[in-house]
């Protein structure tokens, strides 16, 4: 059977890839393997809302289809959400529910490019874009990574980046892998390049709940639906990756566009999906506040610990989930670097060249899914090597 050479090109999904190479092996009980790899949050989501889902379960109407955009009642609990976490908000008919922030970023992309497109994309990138858009035949045009900058994307050199096949700049806040959460000012200042460029700003803001503060005042402006769209996820929100919970927010009539794509690919977003994210919208303000909290707590042990520990590896970028270091090993690539951890320190973390070319000497480290006493013992592993 033939596959196309445009699908073929394209790396295997990196979390799979990583994971695959525990395939036949075990771990002993005193050293146990330590999982940095995805990006799960450690605890459940509230006994609450599964038995709210659970309830939800005796009514037959939570087995039928909802309209492609989501339930009208779902939407405008989000809206509300929005409106007290950015003190502004998009209306209902600016939003499409979908399964989660990957299929939010297939409609965005479908919806605004044709093949032969280009998208900046700022590296380190989410991997899962750069994929998205190779399958699609649009070019991702990167933006180098600064390792003095933290991780933040640069105006001037994104600017420069921008031609006239440009169609979009994409940005995730907090970076997924870097950590690092673009300031207010700085995306008000990319919407107004992509503004007099007449192109898109395109947020992924997966990780906006652990921010600890209104990531930006974009809602804000009556000119936002011209040259913005966001990606959202509200599965680490309210700690619902396996649901698959997420959003496209846009203008209406660019949405209406989205829903030609929605319907011929999943029709819609499952609704114990829905009632999940609206019952989270609802009631869950408060437990989603203690839990990036304990997020904020568990980044700054692995931070100040992390910094004062002699290893041989550098902390380049740090925040939300996730910790992006420089390996030691200027002879190996990431892949061959993070295979080393796995045989040496019984640690699985993923490789920097996942996240787009010439990221080779990078290891990305997610303690989303370890607690905070968990956090020396991780440090020490990094000792061992």
């Amino acid at each position: 059977m033939q596959v196309s050479g445009q699908i073929a090109e394209i790396q295997p999904p990196p979390i799979t890839e990583v994971k695959s190479w525990l395939a036949g092996r075990t771990f002993p009980a005193e050293k146990p393997l330590i999982d940095l790899c995805q990006a799960v949050p450690s605890y459940p989501p509230p006994a609450e809302l599964v038995g709210f889902l659970k309830n939800s379960l005796d009514d037959p109407l939570t087995f039928k289809y909802s309209p492609d955009e989501g339930l009208p009642e779902v939407r405008k609990e989000l809206c509300n959400w929005y409106q007290r976490h950015y003190h502004g908000a998009p209306k209902p008919q600016q939003l499409c529910l979908t399964i989660g922030a990957s299929q939010a970023f297939w409609l965005a992309i479908t919806s605004l490019c044709q093949p032969g497109d280009e998208v900046i994309v700022q590296l380190p990138a989410y991997f899962d874009h750069p994929m998205g858009l190779q399958a699609l035949g649009i070019k991702p045009i990167y933006a180098p990574f600064d390792p003095e900058g933290g991780g933040q994307p640069d105006l001037e050199t994104i600017a420069a980046l921008i031609s006239p096949k440009t169609k979009a700049i994409l940005l995730v806040t907090p970076s997924n892998p870097t950590g690092a959460v673009i300031p207010p000012a700085q995306i008000n200042a990319f919407f107004e390049l992509a503004q007099a460029h007449h192109i898109s700003l395109i947020l992924d803001e997966t990780y906006n709940a652990f921010i600890g503060s209104s990531p930006h005042q974009l809602f804000n402006r009556p000119d936002w639906t011209d040259h913005f769209i966001q990606i959202a996820s509200f599965g680490k929100t309210f700690a619902l990756t396996g649901l698959r919970c997420g959003a496209l927010i846009a203008a209406e009539k660019y949405i209406q566009q989205a829903l030609k794509i929605q319907d011929s690919m999943v029709v819609c977003q499952p609704r114990p999906t829905q009632l999940a994210l609206k019952f989270g919208c609802q009631y869950l303000d408060e437990w989603v506040a203690d839990n990036a909290a304990i997020m904020k707590q568990r980044h700054d042990c692995f931070k100040s610990d992390f910094l004062a520990a002699k290893t041989n590896f550098k902390l380049t970028a740090s925040g939300s989930f996730f910790a992006w270091v420089q390996h030691p090993w200027e002879n190996l690539t990431g892949r061959q670097a993070a295979k080393r951890m796995v045989d040496e320190a019984n640690l699985i973390c993923l490789p920097g060249e996942t996240f787009g070319p010439r990221l080779e000497p990078y290891l990305r480290l997610s303690f989303g899914n370890i607690e905070t006493g968990e956090i020396a013992g991780v440090i020490e592993r990094f000792q061992q090597v």
